[in-house]
Parts: C-alpha cells; structure tokens; sequence
C-alpha cells in the first residue's frame, strides 16, 4: 500500500473563539446556566460523588457502579471548559470540593476507582474486558488535563499523573507485567493528552503499548478469563453480542483492521487514540488503517444524521447497509464521530472529515439535548412512533455528560493552523485569536449561518502578514461565491485542495472575505441496499438533516407522500422551537374514507393534497409527543 504522509496541523484551543451567533451561543449558554450545574445534582443525588468517600458496605444500597467514575469525571470536564471561557468563582471551588473528595479515594500506591476500592477489593485488574477500570482512569486523566488547563491548578492533574504512573508500572512488555488492554477504550486517547499537558513520553508510550497491543495472539481476554475462572462483569447477558472480540474491536491488531465492527463508542475511542498516536509518532500506518476504517464506515455502515450503530443488541455496527430507521445511534457514538473527524483534520486537512464532523454536530450529537438543556436522548432513532422521549438521566449516564463536554469545548473545532495556513471548518458568527507570523491574528465571522449562507471573514492584526486562510467548501454546496474585498474569486471545484479554497495573500486589518453558499432544499436518496428507505427521501439544507413530526400534520405520517417534483420552501420561523428555518410544500396522502368497514380492498385508497411541513432533526421531540420519520414518502 502506498505509504500515508502525516501531515500536521494544530486545533485552536477552544477557549480562543467566542460564539456570537444565533445557534451555538445560546446553546453553549444553557450548557454553562442549566445542563452542568443540572448533571451535577443528578450526580450528587444519585451517589455518585458520595461513592467517593467509600463508606459504602455489602448491602447498601445504591451499590457503586464500575463507570460512576467516569460520569464525575465527565463533569468536572465540562465544567472546566466552561471555566475556561466563562470564569465562574462559584463553579470553580465546587470543583474544588469534588476534587479534594476524589483525592481522598486515592490509595497510596496511587490506584483510583470506586468499585474495585469498595465493592471488589481483591479484583483489580482482572477483568480488563468488562469492568470499564481503565476507560474510568481514561476520563479522570481527560478531566485532570482540562482542570489543569483551565485553572493551572495541578490538584487533579497531580492525582491523575500518579494513578497513570502506577498504571504504567502495572501495564507493558516487562517481566512482571500486564500485557493486557482496556475492553472498552478510552484511556488511549486520554495518555496522549496527558503526554502533552506534561511533555511526559512514557504516557505517550503507554498508550502506544495499550494501541498495538490489542488484538495479538494469545488473545488477553481469553488468557484474562481463563484465568479469572468466571464470565466477568458483563456474564452471560453479553453472549448476544456474537464475536466479543469484535465488540470491542480485539479481533484483529489495529493495523490490519479494515472494518468498523461492535460497539460503536468503543470504537470511536479507539480510532481516535489511532490518529492521536499517528500524529505524536508520524505513525502513516496507523493513519492508513483509521483512513479504511473511515472510508468503511462512510460508505457502508453510517445515518444520514452523522450518527452510527445501528444495532441496539451490541450498542454498536451491524452489517453494511443495516441502516434500520428505528435506530439505535447513540448519542456517545455520534460524540467521538465529532473527536475522531476533528482528529483526522489535523494529519489530513480533507473536506470530508469536517463535513461528517459539521453532520454529526448540527444533527447526531443536538438531537441528544433538548433545548431546555434538561433531558437526554441515549439512542436517537430516524423515525419514532410517538414512543420514545429524552429524559433527564439514565442509569448509565454516559450520554449527558459527553454532550456537555463537547458543547462547553467547542471553540476547538473552528479552525485549525499552522505558521502559513489558517483553515475554516466551521462557520458560525465569532471572534476567534490565533497566533499567525509571532503575531495575533483576530479572526470574526458575521452571519447568520446555518440558517443563512452568507458569511463575512475579517482579520484583525497589528501588521500586516502573509499567510493562506483556507475556507472549506462544504460537500453539500455546489456552487458557492466568494469574494475578497468586493472582487469576485473565479474558481473552480479542480483548484480546490481537498475541498479547501486556498486564499494566500498579504492580508490587512481592512480586508473582507464574503462567502455565499448554494443553500437550497435538496432531497437525500438513500443507497438501494438500505431497504426500508427504498422510495424514501430525505430533506437537507445545508448542514442540517430535517424531519416530519406529528405536531404539524393532521394525518399519520406513513401516509404521506411528497410529489417528485413538488417545489418546496423556507420559511424561518422565530417563535417555533427557539428560532428555526422550516421547509414547507404541497404533498398528498392516503385518505382512509370509505375503508371504515374493509381491511383489504382491490383498489388503491385515494390521495388527497396536504401540506408537509419539516423541522431540523436536531429539534424533534421538544413538543406535543407524537409520530416522527427523518425518511419521508416519495411518488412520481
């Protein structure tokens, strides 16, 4: 195989952009008002941060779970970001006060997790495959990087670099040592952070080990169970997950894996850790095997919506083309769908991992929040009879804190840059500071996107510098003008790198870039293997996946049809579902008179005209509960 050159570029840290737009600000600001301070009374009155004090005792009830840890560290993730952005004196000491509760759960040898201190003593580390120990280890170290990053406090970054350095004596290829990895991962990806936060190599090399040697023969979890003499955590409720070494993705080592298998969360994880460690380590190998893996799951196993993991027994991927509407998609797996692809923009600044990151974000991850900020979808099916709802918490409740996470971090996924290039993935009203030439550059967009194509780009520098500002093209528009300082560019779709538009000159303080995209309806068809879409068609306008919900129409939804060629329109809506564009048009449907006393006939129920009216995805289920279908009906 032709070799993958590692190219290199860095993210701008999240808390260098300010969101001034219509769509992200308020939703970053409900996160930072309701949704953490929200996840954190459910983490308090649930036990989670009680646990922590380990009083619990055989009997009591709750009984701590395997990953309540991770859900605390979660938090105090989210919670740090927003720090970052919006300083909070209040916030910061209950962070504090959570922290110094976590470090009285340290045992001295630096060892850190709730149910194997207080509900399995005697077990640690025997049941890699099920019992979440390192994905748990995994976020308290994303947590502790982020604190530390936010407030250069060292007080969970220090509890954390102890508990990786007794893991890294722990875990490896030395005598004495464990040659095993996580089942579910997660701690892959936090080491490469924690690597960069302490500039401590042998965290990168733990990851490394725990990376390459997954999968290898002998098979650890086999030897692990073997050796345990029982079925694990999991038992036997998990012998429906089929082959358990492609749920969580050990069948085969990283490198020779060509297609995405079992639990999609896992797996995300896992390629993230992938590309993490091709970028530390000019890996193209690794870099390879994420670029199949990506091109697998694009092209065979993946939701119009951005979301993945059709299958509710494994949590995770079924067969290509197994696409069910009544779907699964997790909200976590549409989570690292968003790391995994901002990951792959910095070693390959391609148009296509920002156009899934922008799907995933504006449809699979906000479907998972309500606009309230208060309730939560864990799957995030295509169509609903009216049956599935958000709520406020889940026992696994992995979901909830994820989304804020991402939401309070967001800023990063903006731009990326090296000393020469500055590239745009996202568009969104902001002001953003990078350092460009040894100087600060200040980057605003102006617009009302997604609802509106038109941007303006404007640098703000103290002199002026040379450097190319490189604007994403999205994959959805196909034709777009853009200007700098009123003169048209004349460029074709061949002069684009990668889907880039490469705009390299000296710039000045005055300049003005204006960027209009192509943002019509158009209608998604789906490929003709995924069959229950057969006749079906979707409706997008720009990033945005839309829906039919049963609040706006007066007949069930599966008998409504849109007319081939039906003009459709847009219509923005301030007062519908916190300010939307909705899409409107004539459409027909099955009228049920005359069929009172027949359940078969020989003859075809009558079409008589209705008007269809959709609404992004993203913002279904915030009404009246009732029906709904991303797939709508389609006829000559």
């Amino acid at each position: 195989m032709k070799s993958t050159k590692v190219q290199k570029v860095k993210p701008i840290d999240h808390e260098k952009v300010i969101f001034k737009d219509r769509f992200w600000a308020p939703r970053i600001k409900i996160n930072r008002e309701r949704t953490i301070p929200f996840q954190y009374e459910q983490c308090k009155t649930t036990g989670r941060i009680e646990a922590f004090h380990l009083q619990w005792k055989p009997g009591d009830q709750p009984e701590p779970h395997p990953f309540w840890d991770s859900d605390i560290a979660k938090w105090i993730e989210a919670a740090s970001y927003s720090l970052a952005t919006h300083p909070d004196p209040e916030l910061e000491a209950l962070i504090d006060e959570v922290i110094e509760v976590i470090a009285s759960a340290q045992q001295p040898d630096g060892y850190l997790n709730i149910y194997f201190t207080v509900v399995k003593p005697n077990d640690r580390w025997t049941d890699l495959r099920d019992a979440y120990e390192l994905y748990c280890a995994g976020h308290l170290i994303e947590a502790g990087v982020a604190h530390y990053r936010a407030t250069n406090k060292r007080t969970l970054l220090d509890i954390v670099c102890k508990y990786a350095d007794y893991i890294d004596s722990v875990f490896g290829g030395d005598p004495g040592q464990i040659r095993g990895y996580p089942g579910h991962e997660e701690i892959e990806l936090a080491l490469v952070k924690l690597y960069r936060a302490t500039d401590e190599e042998r965290y990168l090399k733990l990851s490394q080990f725990f990376v390459d040697e997954r999968g290898q023969d002998p098979h650890y979890f086999e030897l692990e169970e073997k050796q345990r003499g029982n079925s694990g955590y999991f038992g036997h409720i998990a012998d429906h997950f089929g082959d358990r070494k492609e749920y969580n993705q050990s069948h085969k080592p990283v490198r020779e894996q060509t297609e995405v298998t079992g639990h999609s969360v896992r797996a995300m994880y896992l390629y993230s850790a992938m590309a993490d460690l091709a970028y530390e380590m000019d890996d193209s190998s690794l870099l390879q095997a994420c670029i199949r893996l990506w091109e697998n799951m694009y092209t065979k196993k993946m939701y119009i919506t951005g979301g993945i993991g059709s299958s509710g027994e494994n949590e995770g991927f079924a067969k290509a083309y197994d696409l069910p509407n009544r779907s699964y998609a997790e909200t976590c797996a549409a989570v690292g769908v968003v790391l995994w692809n901002h990951r792959m923009l910095q070693l390959d600044c391609d148009r296509k991992y920002a156009d899934l990151m922008e799907r995933a974000l504006y449809n699979g991850v906000m479907s998972g929040i309500s606009l309230d900020g208060k309730r939560f979808f864990y799957v995030n099916p295509l169509e609903s009879e009216g049956d599935i709802h958000r709520r406020e918490w889940f026992g696994v409740a992995c979901c909830p804190p994820n989304i804020a996470r991402l939401l309070a971090s967001l800023g990063q996924y903006v731009y990326s840059y090296d000393d020469g290039n500055i590239h745009v993935h996202l568009y969104t009203a902001s002001q953003s500071k990078l350092k460009m030439k040894n100087q600060s550059v200040t980057l605003t967009q102006t617009t009302n996107y997604p609802w509106d194509p038109a941007i303006t780009i404007t640098p703000n520098m103290e002199q002026s510098a040379q450097f190319a500002l490189k604007l994403r093209i999205p994959g959805w528009c196909d034709q777009a003008i853009i200007k700098v300082n009123g003169k048209v560019l004349d460029y074709k779709e061949r002069d684009l790198e990668k889907g880039y538009l490469s705009i390299e000159r000296i710039w000045n303080t005055e300049d003005m870039v204006n960027i209009e995209f192509a943002m019509s309806v158009t209608r998604i068809y789906a490929h003709p293997n995924i069959r229950e879409n057969i006749g079906r068609t979707a409706l997008q306008r720009g990033p945005l996946v839309y829906c039919i919900e049963g609040a706006d129409h007066d007949v069930p939804l599966h008998r409504i049809f849109l007319e081939k060629e039906a003009p459709l329109q847009i219509e923005y809506e301030e007062d519908l579902l916190n300010g939307i564009a909705t899409i409107q048009g004539n459409a027909l449907y099955y009228d049920e008179s005359g069929w009172e006393e027949s359940l078969y006939k020989n003859e075809r129920p009558k079409m008589k005209p209705t008007i269809i009216k959709a609404i992004p995805y993203y913002a279904w289920d915030n009404r009246t509960p009732g029906e709904m279908t991303v797939w709508v009906n389609e006829i000559e």
